[in-house]
């Protein structure tokens, strides 16, 4: 594996390491703080613009540049990627459940490999391997239907469909951006745009009035932290060296590190077949970044 590689493996995996982990903490703030999820999604993602734009207006101004043809670009990947992942992936869970929401979001790598098929780019076995093992893993890691799952109306399955696909575009379509803009510019240009969209639909009013004290302040400015501007930018950084589909595999180990997070902090157990799960993914993940066989010399 190139030193490239390697890193880009590394930051993803971070980026999957935050995400997991800050999940218990969001699951607190749903379950106990009875916050909807959609409020969350609008302050962490506001939160974080309101972090990153002072910052890189002291320290890289020119970070802040954008031409205007790519204005349009920016306002794509902000609406329908990452506004759209963020809304759909909390509501599924809302409807669905945690272990069903992840599962359905993490269909979608493969989606991001047949999308690659569709424009003709040739998929290595060990790549179609990790893809499946990946898909396996997650199944057995979070295995178990919510009952309320069941009862759910059509609508509410396709929306938690769209979590998928919401993620496979931002994944695809990101990496074009990151091809002409730093990490942060593109970052911080579509956590103004998704943060906004969401403000709309949950007026910052009605935030305010909600009347959340101090210390629930403090871990909405922990969520954009830690499940936000941290992991997205370690994620960039990880995409700008990888290609999409080993980013995407590499990104499965969140459910991976959820229920791990989990088990620590709220005492859940860790089940066998779980565990076969996460072996398959951290196996996945591997086989991704591996580096390809070198052919044989010549005779």
């Amino acid at each position: 594996m190139s030193d490239r590689s390697a890193s880009g493996r590394w930051l993803v995996f971070g980026a999957a390491f935050f995400w997991g982990t800050s999940a218990t903490l969001a699951r607190y703030v749903f379950r106990d703080r009875h916050v909807p999820p959609l409020t969350a999604v609008e302050l962490r993602l506001l939160l974080a613009a309101a972090m990153l734009g002072p910052w890189l207006a002291w320290k890289r101004p020119e970070a802040l540049r954008v031409d205007r043809r790519d204005w349009k670009y920016f306002v794509i990947l902000g609406l329908f990627g990452l506004a759209a992942v963020q809304g759909s992936y909390y509501y599924s869970i809302s409807v669905l459940g945690v272990g069903l929401a992840i599962l359905i979001q993490y269909i979608a790598p493969t989606l991001v490999v047949l999308y690659g098929l569709t424009r003709g780019e040739k998929v290595s076995r060990t790549t179609a391997v990790a893809l499946i093992a990946a898909l396996l893993g997650t199944i057995l890691l979070v295995g178990g239907v919510n009952p309320a799952s069941v009862h759910a109306r059509p609508y509410q399955w396709l929306i938690s469909f769209v979590s998928a696909f919401a993620f496979a575009f931002y994944v695809i379509y990101s990496k074009r951006g990151l091809s002409r803009y730093s990490p942060e510019t593109v970052l911080f240009y579509t956590f103004c745009i998704a943060g906004l969209f969401w403000a709309i639909v949950t007026p910052p009013w009605n935030v305010l009035g909600a009347g959340y004290s101090a210390g629930m302040w403090g871990i909405f400015v922990a969520l954009a932290i830690f499940s936000t501007l941290v992991p997205f930018e370690l994620f960039y950084a990880g995409l700008h060296r990888l290609p999409v589909a080993q980013a995407g595999i590499v990104a499965t180990l969140e459910p991976v590190i959820a229920v791990l997070s989990a088990a620590l902090v709220l005492r859940e157990t860790l089940n066998p077949v779980q565990s076969l799960g996460a072996a398959l993914v951290v196996m996945a993940s591997m086989l991704a970044t591996r580096k390809p066989a070198a052919p044989p010399p010549a005779a």
